[in-house]
């Protein structure tokens, strides 16, 4: 994890956003590179405890890491009574407050902005809202709102719960209102734990990955694995606000590049939801790949497949260089097609599942 080059930078500690001290990693081996802001999942759940997972992103891009309110080492700061107002809204506005901290930091005009999971409801709006800030937007584990419309993921954790024969399970999420915006923020935890557990694929990464990326961080004390915890069920109320969410009527067109990379076997955020948004986006430049043989948590289940991505399609928009050849994919390309009513030499190169 050592960064020993001479423009490189390696910085962790507290800043004082909205009100609260809170925790940000700032780690690359060259400042010259595009700079990358994270925003976790969760809500709740850090991305810094990947760090070892993804120490080859840091020779091509400076990655920043920031525990939002009710998340890891924020949490651990002020305890659960010092995170003040644990809101979408406010976490919505110390997001804009981060980026602008490290645009000044970093002397960036703009940035790249990569939502993971959860983060990805804060990133696509900070996209929409603010393109003279970011350079791109690159969304994995992308979560699409169509105001509870597709119930497909409620469907086919049903399908999985009926066949594993969980009983008791699959009691709990039939008496679940019809409507998921009608869902308490309890009933909503426990869909999700249940949509992640009841896949192989999925559990599989949440015990090999996250928790063993938690265990193993050089940047985390055996302390803070129910610290993790903690602020996951402590963040579960954010999501409320999020319930009625409508990623259409919100606006499909960005002012800025637009990525999402995303598991091709991911059952939380559908990649087939992901893909109609995507599809219906007008965007400068657009890009859509499925990372094979991964369900949620794509980016750190296969962490150089994800930075071949990045350096094949964001890296060289943002960075002013000429494209990199990606490796050989069994998934295959589609041909070069143009993004919405844009030029003919915007194109958008479309990854898609030709089977």
């Amino acid at each position: 994890m050592q960064i020993d080059t001479p423009n490189g930078i390696d910085e962790q500690g507290f800043v004082r956003i909205g009100g609260i001290e809170q925790w940000i990693s700032i780690r690359g081996e060259d400042l010259a590179n595009p700079v990358v802001l994270e925003l976790h999942g969760g809500p709740g759940a850090s991305t810094a405890i990947f760090g070892p997972r993804t120490r080859s992103w840091e020779k091509y891009f400076t990655i920043v890491r920031w525990d939002m309110r009710g998340t890891l080492k924020t949490l651990g700061r002020s305890g659960p009574e010092g995170q003040g107002e644990m809101t979408f809204n406010r976490i919505y506005a110390d997001a804009i407050e981060v980026t602008d901290h490290i645009r000044t930091r970093l002397r960036a005009d703009k940035i790249v902005l990569l939502g993971h999971s959860y983060g990805s409801a804060f990133g696509l709006r900070l996209a929409r809202e603010f393109p003279e800030r970011y350079s791109a937007y690159v969304g994995t584990d992308q979560n699409i709102h169509d105001a509870g419309r597709d119930d497909s993921v409620h469907q086919a954790l049903l399908t999985r719960l009926r066949a594993a024969g969980k009983r008791k399970e699959l009691a709990a999420v039939e008496a679940l209102h019809p409507d998921e915006r009608q869902w308490t923020t309890r009933e909503r935890a426990m869909h999700a734990k249940l949509l992640a557990t009841s896949d192989p694929l999925t559990l599989d990464t949440m015990k090999k990955i996250v928790m063993g990326s938690l265990w193993f961080s050089p940047l985390h004390s055996l302390r803070e694995l129910g610290r993790f915890l903690k602020g996951m069920t402590l963040s579960e109320q954010i999501t409320q606000a999020t319930a009625g969410f409508d990623d259409w009527a919100d606006g499909t067109k960005l002012e800025l590049p637009f990525f999402l990379f995303q598991g091709e076997k991911d059952v939380l955020t559908s990649p087939e939801l992901a893909r109609r948004f995507f599809d219906d986006v007008q965007a400068p430049v657009k890009s859509f790949a499925l990372i094979e043989d991964c369900s949620h948590f794509a980016a750190f289940r296969r962490p150089e497949r994800f930075l071949e991505l990045l350096l094949a399609h964001v890296r060289p928009l943002v960075a002013g260089e000429s494209p990199v050849a990606e490796a050989p994919d069994p998934v295959g390309w589609s041909d070069a097609q143009p993004s919405g009513p844009h030029r003919a030499t915007d194109e958008v190169i479309v990854e898609a599942d030709l089977a």
